[in-house]
């Protein structure tokens, strides 16, 4: 069996499944595997329900993976077009005067600067840059944001719940009153992050993952200083 096969069965789906199919495979089987859903005084169910949860999480990301190769190969399969070959000719062109203004290029980076209040539920940011990027109260819930990086982003008030955020990178992010219950936060780089008044649980349970992620300098919701 190899990596495509092994991430369809665990997602429960036959072989060539549409990406909305995967997307509520993934939803379904992360309700049912959520650890939050586990007898909390129960740590080999836990164990269990985190591991099957990372699982999870794994077969969608590469299943996501895969789709650009299906797209590229779908472009090229399209039958061929005949292209423009118009060459100007530089005698007829009319000469621009370099005193004229010139149209300024949008960078890639600006059109993500701000994204303040954006519905981005249950979308694939993954690997993308949005550092520097203003994302208050921007709706990010069940977003898969793997690897993004958020570094000194302003995620005040943002709605983070459920959103996979295995290895992102949030350092000196601000994430001040943010929801990020239910959040994978794995392997994330939160160093000297804002958490203050960031919902992470109810009472005093944790309802985010934070295994292995950096805490360092990080301001906790509570104000304090995370060693």
């Amino acid at each position: 069996m190899n990596d495509l096969e092994w991430c369809y069965v665990v997602l429960g789906l036959e072989p060539g499944a549409s990406l909305q199919e995967v997307n509520q495979a993934y939803k379904d089987l992360a309700f049912i595997w959520h650890p939050d859903r586990v007898p909390q005084d129960n740590p080999r169910l836990q164990q269990k329900a985190q591991d099957k949860l990372k699982e999870i999480n794994e077969a969608r990301a590469q299943l996501r993976s895969y789709r650009p190769k299906y797209h590229h190969r779908a472009q090229q399969s399209q039958p061929y077009r005949p292209q423009n070959n118009y060459q100007p000719n530089p005698a007829k062109e009319p000469r621009r005067n370099k005193s004229e203004p010139q149209p300024k290029k949008e960078s890639r980076q600006s059109k993500s600067d701000n994204l303040s209040g954006a519905d981005l539920s249950g979308r694939d940011l993954t690997g993308r840059d949005l550092s520097h990027a203003d994302l208050s109260h921007a709706n990010l819930s069940d977003a898969f944001l793997h690897k993004v990086n958020f570094q000194e982003a302003n995620l005040f008030g943002a709605n983070l719940f459920r959103a996979n955020l295995l290895q992102a990178n949030l350092f000196r992010a601000n994430l001040g009153k943010a929801n990020l219950i239910s959040a994978d936060l794995s392997g994330a780089d939160l160093r000297e992050a804002d958490l203050r008044g960031a919902r992470l649980g109810v009472a005093k349970r944790l309802l985010v993952t934070l295994r292995g992620a950096n805490l360092k300098g990080a301001v906790m919701p509570d104000g304090t200083i995370h060693d």
